[in-house]
């Protein structure tokens, strides 16, 4: 018999609770999360070719772990360049040679961008 935090095992009272997405459990014990500080936050952006077919993609790499903030971060990135994108290993990976609109959209927001690479 597996154990469970939630000893409801039926119930007539509506709807049932809903496990937190990050955690699975209901309540959440996830830790809250901090505030992220674009100005503490130093992040490297590069241009890449290599196992793409040949197509350019804008890589921006040292983000916070915070996937909330990243998802709309990218939603915001990808709007203003007019492309799309995702976000793959903790980067975000805007579609072809963006790095100019990327790199002053972050700063703008208060992030210190630093390229590297040619």
């Amino acid at each position: 018999m597996s154990h469970n935090d939630d000893p409801l095992v039926f119930s007539t009272g509506g709807i049932p609770p809903q496990n937190c997405s990050s955690c699975g459990k209901h309540p959440c014990v996830c830790p809250p999360a901090a505030e992220i500080v674009p100005a503490d936050i130093r992040l490297r952006m590069e241009l890449d070719r290599k196992g793409r077919g040949g197509k350019t993609v804008t890589v921006v790499s040292g983000l916070p772990p915070h996937p909330e903030y990243l998802t709309r971060l990218i939603g915001k990135l990808k709007a203003h360049c007019g492309t799309g994108g995702a976000l793959k290993e903790g980067r975000m990976e805007i579609q072809g040679d963006q790095r100019g609109k990327v790199q002053a959209y972050l700063e703008q927001m208060g992030f210190t961008v630093r390229r590297s690479g040619g």
